[in-house]
């Protein structure tokens, strides 16, 4: 190991260990940053290096800002409470009703956004609906986590739900369209999986009926930010407003649609999140009559930083020699078959993922495929075994992944507690048999389909 190698790892250790501490609540990208500015300043990455970073990753930070920018619109228009009112009304009174609509609400929201978008919309509502239940700090805490875990491991099934997925589908040089047509059923019965064994695990824990909401969320949001005269929208009954966010809805959904017919155009997929981000923001200012600046100054732009950053890192320990180690290691892995190959890939990522976060595992494991000289689809299955590593073998700590680091700070601000024991009581139990199975339905999807 030579010294650009060691001082490289070294730096790596300690950007990591800063973001898991976070002393004072500073910010992951910050960390971050200055790692890459060290990797610099050693001559492990040129200039021409960090153009090639910004191709790589541009295109994929632009989008998932994009979706992320979506989102926080959506607050705006009132979604937020919105959907938390249809969560109390659809659970008709049973915690075990509400446990699965907040699955299938932090599933779909993943989906239309993204896994970091998702926790930044599902778990303020999920905290306004449980506050407003009076439910107890112990059954608070299973939703509150079933959620977040099911709305992480949801960016498995289409590739433009997670940053570092885009990222990683620029390395390997595979469409979205590609991606979800191998990934989508077997990421899909996955998660229904999952979904099932968390209920089994925090079912006990569950109220079996909820309280009555102590006062009603959706209206106290509209009538003191939708007042008539106001803007134009029409929201003065609960039907209308249901209307109007189903429209909304709608409209992300097609924009969605319109990312995949962009990539299999061959199409900048930033380019129609861009386009609809801003269409979306101009309804708004439409509508609301509101300075589009506030969206700004929410939408968390140290997502670039971070994943820039963190990939001049990478980047950097791929130029010093770890991944041509990681080649000579895996290669006689892959060479014993594909089953055996994609169980320990995608193993090898979920155990990096958990102690170094998924971003830098999954970016290692994509960069140690490529140098391997594979055939298309057996590069492009292992590197699926991959996403399902670092997607949901990575949710084995609370550290694994960006998004369950954002809903930490999230809690943290609205002071709810969640100690490690409260979520490896869960992610022990669950995480393991679903990247298992996860991996086995891949496996025989693809030689079902692909072969």
């Amino acid at each position: 190991m030579n010294f650009q190698m060691v001082f490289a790892v070294l730096v790596f250790f300690m950007t990591m260990a800063v973001i898991f501490w976070r002393p004072r609540g500073i910010n992951e990208a910050w960390p971050a940053a200055i790692g890459a500015g060290l990797i610099f300043l050693t001559g492990a990455i040129s200039y021409v290096d960090i153009k090639d970073i910004i191709d790589k990753i541009g295109g994929a930070s632009i989008t998932i800002i994009a979706t992320i920018v979506m989102a926080v619109i959506l607050e705006s228009f009132g979604f937020f409470h919105w959907a938390a009112a249809r969560l109390a009304s659809l659970s008709k009174g049973s915690g075990y009703r509400l446990y699965w609509y907040i699955q299938v609400l932090c599933f779909l929201m993943t989906l239309l956004f993204n896994n970091d978008g998702s926790i930044l919309i599902t778990t303020p509502i999920l905290i306004l609906l449980l506050t407003n239940l009076r439910l107890e700090h112990h059954h608070q805490i299973p939703y509150l986590l079933s959620g977040a875990l099911i709305a992480t491991a949801s960016s498995a099934p289409i590739g433009v739900s997670n940053i570092v997925n885009l990222i990683a589908l620029n390395i390997v040089d595979m469409t979205l369209y590609m991606h979800t047509a191998m990934m989508f059923v077997p990421a899909t019965l996955g998660l229904l999986f999952m979904s099932w064994l968390m209920f089994i695990v925090v079912k006990k824990k569950l109220p079996k009926t909820l309280p009555d909401s102590s006062y009603d969320i959706e209206e106290i949001f509209f009538e003191k930010h939708f007042h008539p005269l106001k803007g134009s929208i029409s929201v003065n009954t609960k039907q209308e407003r249901t209307k109007f966010m189903m429209k909304v809805l709608l409209f992300v959904f097609a924009m969605r649609c319109l990312l995949f017919v962009a990539s299999y155009l061959s199409i900048p997929i930033e380019l129609v999140a861009v386009l609809g981000s801003l269409i979306l923001l101009v309804w708004r200012w439409y509508h609301l009559r509101t300075n589009p600046i506030d969206i700004l100054k929410k939408t968390p732009w140290h997502i670039l930083i971070f994943a820039f950053s963190m990939y001049m890192i990478i980047y950097g320990l791929h130029n010093a020699g770890l991944t041509a180690m990681l080649v000579n290691i895996c290669e006689p892995i892959v060479n014993e078959g594909l089953l055996y190959a994609s169980f320990v890939m995608g193993g090898l990522v979920s155990v990096l993922s958990n102690f170094f976060n998924n971003h830098p595992a999954l970016m290692i494991g994509t960069i140690t495929l490529t140098e391997m000289g594979l055939d298309p689809i057996t590069l492009k299955t292992i590197y699926l075994a991959n996403i399902i590593g670092s997607d949901m073998g990575s949710l084995l700590l609370p550290i694994g992944t960006l998004a369950s680091l954002i809903w930490m700070h999230i809690l943290r601000q609205n002071k709810i507690k969640v100690k490690w024991k409260d979520y490896l009581n869960v992610s022990l139990i669950v995480i393991p048999p679903t990247t298992i199975l996860t991996l086995f339905l891949l496996y025989y999807w693809v030689q079902m389909v692909f072969a």
